[in-house]
């Protein structure tokens, strides 16, 4: 199965924007559907966006929608969530997920069972 590292976190004031990357090892990357997911300490990981193994479909948790784009590239193994318009409500620790075949409609942590480290992303002025 592939293995997932994100890169791109950081801190940004109200407003602004970040690009996340995960990229994942392996020759298999196009059979999985991909998601984003942020966990604050103390609650459980939450859902932010999925898209489909072609890239053709996403999903977003509705406080993101308008703000956050999921993208992927299955060449380069690589898939992207580009934020702006980014609030202090938005700090959190990033996760990347992955499961083979899957379904972008997947907005459960359990439904995914390959995961990144994690990546920081504070909002703050």
């Amino acid at each position: 199965q592939v293995q997932l590292v994100e890169s791109g976190g950081g801190l940004v004031q109200p407003g602004g924007s970040l690009r996340l990357s995960c990229a994942a090892s392996g020759r298999t990357f196009s059979s999985y559907t991909m998601a984003w997911f942020r966990q604050i300490p103390g609650k459980e990981r939450e859902f932010v966006a999925a898209i489909s193994r072609g890239g053709g479909n996403t999903n977003y948790i509705d406080s993101v929608k308008g703000r956050f784009t999921i993208s992927r590239d299955n060449v380069k193994s690589t898939v992207n969530l580009q934020m702006a318009s980014l609030k202090p409500e938005d700090t959190a620790v990033y996760y990347c997920a992955a499961v083979r075949i899957g379904d972008y409609r997947y907005s459960k942590a359990t439904a995914y069972d390959v995961w990144g480290q994690g990546t920081q992303v504070t909002v703050s002025s």
